[in-house]
């Protein structure tokens, strides 16, 4: 069992910073590959980035490839979501998710179906 707790979520202007943390429990986490989407209103719940159990392997949505870095540290139990230059198209809830690496592939990792944990999710508004 893993519970994930969200933070670090705002209000910005576009071409502003964030840094969003997904806090974990367990002692487990370094077994977890994790994942960071969001849904804005009226839109289906959308993938955003993904990090494998060890942090070698990431992967990303082609809307914020080179502007979002997703990283992992798990002496701390967390991961991170890194957000630069960010528009007024970025603003959603961001869930942070996470499955166990025995149930995750290349495949799943872009997928909400393919994770068991969920957090509460944590808002971010960009303004124009």
């Amino acid at each position: 069992q893993v519970q994930l707790v969200e933070s670090g979520g705002g209000l910005v202007q576009a071409g502003d910073s964030l840094r969003l943390s997904c806090a974990a429990s367990g002692r487990t986490f370094s077994s977890y590959g994790m994942g960071w989407f969001r849904q804005a209103p009226g839109k289906e719940r959308e993938f955003v980035a993904a990090i494998s159990w060890s942090g070698a392997n990431t992967y990303y949505a082609d809307s914020v490839k080179g502007r979002f870095t997703i990283s992992r540290d798990n002496a701390k139990n967390t991961v991170y979501l890194e957000m630069n230059s960010l528009k007024p198209e970025d603003t959603a809830v961001y869930f942070c998710a996470a499955e166990h690496l025995a149930g995750i592939t290349i495949a799943t990792a872009r997928l909400s179906q393919g994770y068991s944990y969920w957090g509460q999710g944590t808002q971010v508004t960009v303004s124009s």
